[in-house]
């Protein structure tokens, strides 16, 4: 498997809370493809910056607005500029 930065694991955690209807946990750990443990550090780095929150009625994480136009941005980096992992031996 291949090594993730912090930003590729950030982008996929939003990517996946982008639903319409929020997702929960288990979603997010799932499509994010992470343990529950670092899925729980991540979350709470990503609500202390206000970039995702929990609704506790419906028991489920969702996007913010600034978490969206970060998720933009991250996007348009890497349209700009992919990056191209080449092995150098």
């Amino acid at each position: 498997m291949k090594y993730r930065s912090r930003t590729d694991i950030v982008r996929s955690i939003l990517e996946a809370a982008s639903a319409n209807e929020g997702t929960n946990r288990t979603k997010l750990m799932y499509k994010s493809y992470l343990a529950y443990g670092q899925l729980k550090d991540h979350l709470g780095t990503l609500q202390e910056n206000l970039l995702i929150e929990y609704e506790a009625k419906g028991r489920c994480y969702r996007i913010t607005e600034k978490g969206r136009r970060l998720l933009q941005l991250l996007n348009k980096m890497e349209e700009f500029t992919p990056l191209n992992y080449i092995n150098v031996k």
